[in-house]
């Protein structure tokens, strides 16, 4: 494997990170928006909270969040955590449009100017 194609796929380690991630909040947000409003009884909570932690598709955001974990590290050991890490802030990005088509939720301009300097952040610190 030459140099590129191990910085690609080092590269593609940190973009598995975002993707998981992602999905993982993805996913809670469906599942905690299928369960409704959380009680205000401290034993009704507890059991709310629970019964969420045993639904699969929560399970499975679980465990894409240790999996992005374990590709984080990976990918720490080919990159300073100061070129990688701002990367990490599409997540950002993607959460919120995935958002808006998913869950209808809106997009405010506060919100999108965010998101554009977010982009510009990561455009900039990936260059050095």
């Amino acid at each position: 494997m030459g140099n590129n194609a191990k910085s690609d796929f080092s590269l593609g380690l940190v973009f598995f990170t975002v993707m998981l991630t992602v999905y993982g909040q993805l996913v809670v947000k469906w599942r905690v928006r299928q369960a409704g409003a959380l009680p205000l009884n401290f034993t009704k909570k507890v059991v709310f909270l629970a019964d969420l932690m045993l639904d699969p598709w929560i399970i499975s955001g679980i465990v894409a969040a240790f999996l992005a974990g374990l590709s984080w590290m990976a990918a720490m050991t080919k990159f300073e955590l100061s070129y990688a890490y701002p990367f990490t802030s599409l997540a950002f990005v993607l959460v919120l449009l995935l958002s808006v088509v998913l869950f209808h939720e809106t997009i405010t301009t506060p919100k999108l100017l965010g998101v554009i300097v977010v982009v510009v952040g990561v455009i900039i610190a990936s260059q050095g």
